[in-house]
């Protein structure tokens, strides 16, 4: 469901032409750049001035996308990012639901920023930091969520080809080109429509998965050489460390879809991936599940994470060795307390 109320505030916000900046969270992913630039071409259209401040560099395998080259990098120009923030009427966050989940530094500068916030995301556990909040878990994508909105506030006139190309992208990533438990008959309707506006949905999944280079799949070989099983407890998990990454040049992007692999095996229904983050001083933990293994509450409860039922991520700041010593501990101890 999506509150009428939330709703009616929207319409009223978006009557008359605003200055808007759009935040992805940090690291983004095709739904989070897909459903920012997929609303910047809307609001555009509308006669708003939007513009898309990402906390930092997205994947080269995004950068295809219409008017990416315009989105502003919080990490590398934040003089600019600031000035356009400042600016701005309104600032809008999607595909997450904490402020936490644009880094630290534009965090403490969202907190401080005297602006109205809107939040449009998918994820469970909202903060309360926006005014007009569009908080649905039940939705597989925010770009889903974003385009079901635009239909209710009767805005899909103004979903023009490059829009939907976008807002298609953080689809088919989101729900792992349809595959993911909550790709339901209203993802596909949405979808079929957003194919009606002309857009090149095989040349979009060509350039999303058919695009890497020799060096991810070099690295894509460590990783699985690294795969390894926890079968007394039907889990798994792959690692890399910063020298893997440095390695085979590691790019931004290149691990994603890589802890998909471990959960492809027969009888898991739990993997993580870990990633050694040296210049962070943290390492990067996304996990997975399949079936009511819950990761969002075992990434909160264990490495001050969260995000879905059956995908989630986090962090340790203990070593890469100590770090999996401690999830194979975690695991064997506390599985079972993180079903249903």
């Amino acid at each position: 469901m999506i509150n009428e109320n939330s709703l009616q505030e929207l319409k009223q916000i978006l009557q008359t032409p605003q200055k808007i900046a759009l935040i992805p969270h940090r690291n983004p992913d095709g739904d989070a750049i897909g459903s920012t630039l997929g609303f910047y071409h809307v609001l555009k259209n509308m006669g708003h001035s939007p513009v898309v401040v990402s906390p930092n560099d997205f994947p080269n395998f995004l950068a295809w996308m219409p008017e990416s080259k315009d989105i502003v990098i919080f990490e590398t120009n934040r003089k600019q990012a600031c000035e356009i923030l400042l600016k701005s009427d309104y600032i809008f966050t999607l595909d997450f639901n904490i402020l936490l989940r644009t880094g630290d530094q534009m965090e403490s500068f969202l907190q401080r920023l005297k602006k109205p916030f809107v939040m449009i995301d998918h994820h469970q556990m909202p903060g309360d930091y926006a005014q007009v909040m569009f908080s649905n878990p039940e939705f597989g994508s925010t770009c889903e969520l974003l385009y079901t909105i635009l239909e209710k506030l009767d805005l899909i006139n103004f979903v023009d080809k490059q829009a939907a190309t976008c807002i298609y992208t953080g689809i088919v990533t989101d729900s792992g080109s349809f595959r993911f438990p909550k790709t339901t008959a209203n993802t596909h309707r949405v979808v079929a429509e957003l194919i009606q506006k002309d857009i090149e949905n095989p040349t979009i999944h060509n350039k999303l998965f058919d695009n890497s280079s020799y060096n991810r799949l070099q690295l894509m070989g460590k990783a699985l050489q690294n795969l390894t099983l926890l079968p007394e407890n039907n889990s798994s998990f792959l690692f890399l460390s910063d020298q893997d990454l440095k390695t085979f040049e590691h790019q931004k992007g290149d691990t994603d879809g890589f802890v998909n692999y471990g959960l492809s095996i027969g009888g898991i229904d739990l993997t993580a991936f870990f990633i050694e983050r040296k210049e962070e001083g943290i390492i990067k933990i996304s996990l997975r599940s399949q079936g009511d293994f819950d990761v969002n509450r075992f990434a909160r409860a264990y490495f001050q994470g969260g995000g879905h039922i059956n995908a989630a991520g986090g962090k340790s700041t203990l070593s890469l060795e100590d770090t999996i010593t401690y999830f194979k501990e975690v695991v064997a101890k506390h599985k079972s307390e993180f079903y249903g």
